[in-house]
This record gives structure tokens, C-alpha cells and sequence, in this order.
């Protein structure tokens, strides 16, 4: 009854007299399904070879080394959600993206005048923090409550502001894989 299984156990498994004579059926929802467990199971070193080849095979130019350092750092906030090789590249523009970033639509909206003035209030704070996630963490719900804000109306812009788009890891996973001078220099772009 494993939906999930090692090629190993495949092998033991499986042989020809058990195949039915019943049409087969594709079920790409189960297929991403199990695609995404075996992501979120690879070995990094088996995964970035993966990415490379898939890179390869679609005709998209390979990763800079400098890409590569940043995916290997970031594959821990990344490999659990995304589906496909493709999902987790797109997951991954935060750190493979130049800056500055454009923003989507999503982005922008959360980036509006108030937002903005919020997150140039924060970079301060976020400059003499300690740059270890819980105080981090700390400074930055510290921030949020001093002015009676939810830490979401917070995280949104935040969120916008690092990676260019309303949908991506943890800003706090962010902030920790970019380094205090790239979520500065981030912040700042925003003008």
C-alpha cells in the first residue's frame, strides 16, 4: 500500500505477471506529489546535480558559481514545498535573482507608500541587530509591536522587499540565507 517507495523495493516488488490488463492512468497530481517527497528527500550534492541537468535539458543557461553557493544555502527553506525542479527554481530567485529586483504584482501592492516608510523605519533595526535567527526574529516582532503592528502587515512588505514577490520562504529563511548587507542593501533600494 506504499505510494512512496526506494527502486530497491520496486524491484522486490514488482514483477511482469502482476500487471493488469486494465488501461493505465496517469495522475499528474500524484506524480507532482510524489515528485515534490522525493525533492524534499534528496541528498543536496544528488539534488544541485539534478537541478544542473534539468537546467541543462530545458536549455536555460547553467548557475554561476555564485548561484550555486546561494542554492546550496538555501535549499533548506526551499526543497520541503517545492513539486518540481522548475517550482524550486522559481522558489529560488531571491537568491538567484539580481537586484534590484521587479517586483510582481502581488509585490507591489504590499510595497505601497506606508510600507515602504515602515520598512525604511525598520532597517535600522535591523542593522544593530545580531544577525542569528531568534534575535533577529526578536527585533524584528519587537519592531512590529511598538508601533501596533501584526507581524503579518509586516512580513508582507518584508517580503516583497527581499525577494520581488508576495509568495516565498520565511523572510526570516530569506534574511538568514542573503546575510544582513544583502537584506540591507535590499531594503534600501527601496528607495
Amino acid at each position: 500500500d506504499d505510494e512512496v517507495f526506494s527502486t530497491e523495493q520496486a524491484l522486490d516488488w514488482f514483477d511482469l505477471d502482476g500487471i493488469g490488463k486494465a488501461p493505465a492512468r496517469l495522475d499528474f497530481k500524484k506524480m507532482d506529489n510524489i515528485n515534490g517527497r522525493q525533492i524534499a528527500m534528496a541528498e543536496e550534492a544528488a539534488l544541485m546535480a539534478d537541478i544542473g541537468a534539468y537546467l541543462a535539458a530545458t536549455g536555460q543557461p547553467a548557475l554561476s558559481a555564485a548561484q550555486k553557493s546561494g542554492l546550496e544555502r538555501a535549499l533548506f527553506c526551499l526543497k520541503d514545498r517545492a513539486r518540481t525542479l522548475g517550482d524550486l527554481l522559481e522558489k529560488a530567485q531571491f537568491i538567484l535573482g539580481k537586484r534590484p529586483f521587479s517586483l510582481d504584482e502581488k509585490a507591489e501592492k504590499a510595497l505601497d507608500s506606508v510600507s515602504r516608510g515602515i520598512l525604511k523605519e525598520l532597517t535600522p533595526q535591523l542593522q544593530n541587530a545580531s544577525w542569528e535567527r531568534e534575535p533577529l526574529e526578536r527585533a524584528v516582532m519587537e519592531f512590529a509591536e511598538a508601533r501596533e503592528l501584526k507581524f503579518g502587515k509586516l512580513a508582507g512588505p518584508l517580503r516583497a522587499a527581499l525577494s520581488g514577490r508576495a509568495v516565498s520562504p520565511s523572510v526570516f529563511d530569506m534574511m538568514m540565507v542573503i546575510g544582513r548587507d544583502e537584506t540591507l542593501a535590499r531594503l534600501n533600494d527601496l528607495g
